[in-house]
């Protein structure tokens, strides 16, 4: 087990949809952001156009997040059906 990083960085836009949700998930997502936070690679890592990141299922929900020497980013969080062509989205507008 890699050891784990102390710091997780939520972009504001994530941050605000976690805290519009329904409070039994909301619960779920902070738990597993916990369990990420203490073992990075926990997720799966992705392949192709999202190679370095990883995911982390919480319910009907992923969470997608990359992890650097330093700290743990969270991309996007989302359902199943849509997240990975949002985060697709995301990265693409970044650059």
């Amino acid at each position: 087990m890699k050891q784990a990083l102390n710091k997780l960085r939520v972009p504001d836009n994530v941050t605000e949809l976690i805290r519009h949700m329904h409070p039994h998930l909301k619960k779920k997502v902070k738990s597993s952001l916990q369990i990420i936070l203490s073992d990075p690679e926990t997720g799966k890592a992705l392949k192709d156009e999202l190679a370095g990141l990883r995911s982390f299922r919480v319910s009907r929900s992923i969470i997608i997040y990359r992890t650097t020497k330093k700290e743990i980013e969270i991309i996007a969080i989302g359902p199943r059906e849509n997240i990975y062509e949002e985060t697709f989205r995301i990265l693409s507008s970044k650059e």
